[in-house]
């Protein structure tokens, strides 16, 4: 700032004044750097014209910024009546905060990097004016500005052709605001967000605006929820992209409240998948597998199917899905205690639902990344050992996927040890199995011998306890329950025949000698004990 420029600028700015005042010696060439400045040069310049009598237009678009730099310069009016302060506070007030469309303006024209801290509050009174008028009937503050745009007239009747139509907008609307804070940058949206969670707006609308706003700058994210295939991904163009989205992810997920719901769950998966493609960070990551896995029960297959974008050669996420049945787990041990039954007989109902639901989800997702050539034994060892035994009524689902993954990991990886399949089919209570399940097990040549075995004796136990059954109907005398018991044996009778045809073309008894030769024994006892019961 040259001399020149002093005095008309001294008499209006107390912040140059002061400077100036503190310099021992002027001179001409002598210029002061002002660090600092909110609006840089192009703003300084509109506040020079003022200090030299040309008269400034303010405008919601601009309100902001020179208010911010008529504080900064401390141009009050102390120095001058008509100073720019004043007259940009008046402006404000009477202009600004009274009207939903002017203050959605002038936070959209703010730029965050031009932001001085002193001057901050002005943007929280814009941010609490609009949490007042989303909280108030909107008819008080004029319509939405975006949402009809031109076809608005200022009465609020649809035009068409400019012709009043006296068709009117509906006022039913709650979310008539979402679309106009969806332009907001996300330094702004994320002061408004927190505002409205600090006058304890409802959970409901905070959530849509979050899901509206993360949609609208995220579009891939809405693609991918209408089942677009694989185009969900948004089209990053340079590193600059990639960073604005990790920041914009991090931050709407740091505002995301709790609550549960199947939209809000598809949602939380969506930005789930951004947040693996973008590499964000751990926390943010955390955060929304925790969310989901609260309420994992309300997650479909589709959704939990996340691509693996890391270095693996995997083609799902399978870690990711690990923590989310990890923090699903926690949640239930936090509610139950210990997956012990809660007091409540309606409670224990609704939460065995859940669980079920969740085992259906797990078995149906093993099912489906078993196919996977690359899924190593050990990670899908670990799928198998996710959720605990305590927590399964019936291993069906569990066994079709065990068996779609040996056959074939057997056909590309003809090497796989007898001790990985050992290990993989240990996690199966073969005793849980429906009749046909083990019907199919006992035939199942991916399976080890030694697992074969099991079945059998287990099957030969089942048809014991038929028997037994049956007997117990026919001292009854109960006509009913004996035909009923005779039914069910002679079902299981033609079963066990089955069984037994297949064993004889199968298994060869004499290879298991060896390999099997403590079990020998006990199936020659079961063996007699058949015999002895027919």
């Amino acid at each position: 700032m040259y001399l020149g420029l002093q005095f008309p600028l001294m008499s209006k700015c107390g912040k140059i004044a002061r400077v100036l005042e503190g310099l021992q010696t002027v001179k001409e060439s002598t210029h002061h750097m002002l660090s600092g400045c909110p609006g840089g040069a192009v703003t300084f310049l509109i506040v020079a014209k003022f200090c030299y009598g040309i008269k400034v237009e303010l405008s919601p678009k601009n309100i902001i910024i020179i208010y911010c730099i008529a504080e900064y310069l401390e141009m009050t009016e102390e120095l001058d009546e008509k100073n720019l302060l004043p007259e940009a506070e008046s402006f404000f007030h009477k202009s600004i905060l009274h009207s939903w469309k002017d203050c959605i303006v002038a936070l959209q024209s703010f730029d965050p990097s031009l932001y001085h801290g002193e001057s901050g509050h002005i943007v929280g009174k814009c941010t609490n004016a609009l949490s007042t008028m989303i909280c108030t009937d909107h008819s008080l503050f004029g319509w939405p500005m975006m949402l009809y745009g031109s076809l608005q007239s200022p009465g609020g009747s649809i035009l068409w052709n400019g012709i009043r139509t006296g068709a009117r907008i509906r006022s039913s609307q709650s979310d008539w605001w979402c679309e106009d804070i969806s332009m907001l940058g996300i330094w702004i949206f994320k002061r408004l967000i927190k505002t409205m969670q600090e006058r304890h707006v409802r959970t409901i609308i905070v959530t849509g605006a979050l899901m509206h706003y993360a949609k609208k700058q995220l579009p891939g994210l809405a693609r991918w929820e209408k089942k677009h295939g694989g185009r969900y991904l948004t089209s990053l163009n340079s590193s600059a992209d990639v960073i604005n989205h990790k920041v914009l992810i991090e931050s709407i997920v740091d505002l995301l409240p709790q609550k549960k719901g199947k939209s809000y769950c598809r949602f939380l998966l969506g930005l789930l998948r951004f947040a693996v493609i973008l590499k964000v960070n751990q926390s943010c990551k955390e955060t929304l597998q925790r969310n989901i896995g609260m309420q994992l029960d309300l997650v479909t297959l589709d959704c939990l199917l996340i691509p693996n974008f890391l270095d693996s050669d995997n083609l799902y996420d399978t870690d990711c899905v690990e923590q989310i049945i990890h923090y699903f787990l926690d949640s239930q041990e936090s509610s139950m205690g210990t997956f012990s039954p809660p007091s409540s007989d309606s409670t224990f109902t609704r939460s065995t639902s859940s669980l079920n639901r969740v085992t259906q989800l797990i078995d149906s997702y093993i099912t489906e990344v078993a196919p996977d050539i690359n899924l190593r034994p050990e990670k899908m060892l670990a799928l198998l050992r996710a959720l605990p035994k305590s927590l399964r009524s019936q291993y069906d689902g569990l066994y079709r996927a065990l068996d779609v993954y040996l056959k074939l990991i057997i056909e590309e990886h003809p090497s796989l040890v007898e001790k990985d399949k050992m290990l993989l089919c240990s996690t199966i209570d073969f005793r849980k199995l429906s009749t046909a399940t083990c019907a199919h097990a006992s035939q199942n040549e991916r399976l080890p011998h030694r697992i074969i075995l099991q079945v059998l004796f287990f099957e030969q136990l089942q048809m014991q306890m038929a028997l037994s059954q049956y007997l117990d109907a026919m001292d009854t005398d109960s006509v009913a329950a004996a035909n009923s018991m005779a039914g069910n044996f002679l079902r299981r009778g033609g079963w066990v025949s089955l069984v037994r045809e297949n064993r004889v073309l199968k298994v060869d008894l004499e290879a298991l000698v060896s390999r099997v030769g403590s079990l020998e024994q006990d199936l020659a006892i079961i063996k007699q004990q058949i015999r002895q019961m027919a």
